[in-house]
């Protein structure tokens, strides 16, 4: 199927949702040529993933993953969702490889949310296409990022915030990880590790590196069973919602999508330069999501306000995105995002010893 998928998409023509499901079937078990995946990813590329190809594509990959149960996504129609009345399970995520060299602005985030009081199941992994991927941030934070999957799922369970590590929850990615390393690309599999977060999330705020994407993967997510989301391209190449100008914005609820352009201004915040966001390897972004959550001013933080507004939005516990923003202050300013990274930082490196079950936040 993929050398016939192959041809067809070099001469442009779509992929039925069906055929998508084939062609990623060969490719996530080994039976289609290292060569042939290049070949795809980039001929897909080069044409424009439709919303049934993506969705295809994304299902498969759902299938395959690990499962994770952390109990609970409120009414989410996603594979492998669990029923828990009035809670949504939330993933802050971005495609990588926007090139903007900013700091790891949906980790940071993750940990505000978590703060706010939204569980968050962070879906994420090493640097691929970018310096720093959220796996590499939060290592040199003090996470362990590589714990069994059991221990992540009561990690999110206990404390409200866990990482999973894309690597031990795809493992049949492994097919396609050299193709995409060698060609060096921005691909469908970009898209996909946002879409398919194995904890079947029912909330996003999922970043995208063109803003032509952004109606096109809140359909997809809206396919998927995704409750509420917002999907974000801000001006130039930001895969976040951003402080340096406008932002594309399509909000998914339910079955409905609406896209609508949001400026740093409309929701107080003034705008900044973008060199005031950038970030660099592992330790200096470390060391900006350190300065946030203490409480330090300036565009990082505007930043990360912006974003965790919106997480507010979509896991239900605010109906607007100025009350998100206030909501997002409150978990800076009380040390409640900090305390949950240290709680997560405790729980992780005491995974395997015993040591996993965190004491009560606030506790020396």
């Amino acid at each position: 199927m993929i050398r016939e998928a192959i041809g067809r998409v070099v001469e442009g023509d779509h992929l039925a949702e069906g055929e998508m499901q084939e062609v990623m079937e060969e490719i996530m078990t080994g039976r289609a040529t290292p060569t042939q995946i290049a070949a795809f990813i980039t001929a897909m590329r080069m044409k424009g993933e439709t919303v049934e190809e993506i969705t295809g594509a994304a299902r498969v990959m759902r299938a395959k993953a690990r499962r994770v149960r952390v109990g609970g996504t409120q009414g989410s129609r996603g594979a492998g969702a669990q029923d828990v009345p009035d809670e949504r399970v939330l993933d802050t995520c971005g495609t990588g490889g926007d090139g903007s060299g900013t700091f790891n602005v949906s980790t940071a985030t993750a940990l505000v949310a978590a703060g706010g009081g939204v569980r968050v199941a962070k879906h994420g992994n090493r640097a691929v296409s970018s310096r720093c991927g959220s796996a590499d941030v939060l290592a040199e934070l003090g996470v362990r990022v590589d714990i069994p999957v059991a221990d992540a799922e009561r990690c999110i369970r206990e404390i409200g915030i866990g990482f999973l590590y894309a690597p031990l929850c795809h493992e049949a990615m492994r097919y396609a990880a050299l193709p995409r390393r060698e060609i060096g690309l921005r691909t469908l599999f970009n898209l996909l590790g946002p879409l398919t977060n194995p904890a079947g999330v029912s909330a996003q705020v999922l970043g995208v590196y063109e803003a032509g994407l952004t109606e096109k993967v809140a359909r997809v997510l809206g396919r998927l069973g995704t409750l509420e989301a917002f999907v974000v391209c801000g001006e130039g190449v930001y895969d976040e919602i951003s402080i340096c100008g406008p932002t594309r914005v399509s909000h998914l609820k339910g079955e409905s999508v609406e896209t609508f352009e949001l400026k740093p201004e409309d929701l107080g915040l003034k705008r900044r330069d973008p060199s005031g966001i950038r970030g660099g390897g592992p330790p200096e972004n470390a060391r900006i999501i350190r300065g946030i959550l203490e409480g330090q001013e300036g565009p990082c933080k505007d930043m990360v306000l912006l974003n965790a507004a919106a997480a507010f939005v979509a896991a239900g516990l605010d109906t607007d995105l100025r009350c998100g923003m206030e909501r997002a202050r409150e978990a800076i300013g009380s040390g409640k995002a900090r305390l949950k990274l240290e709680a997560l930082i405790r729980f992780t490196n005491g995974c395997g010893r015993g040591e996993g079950k965190p004491r009560p936040e606030g506790a020396a």
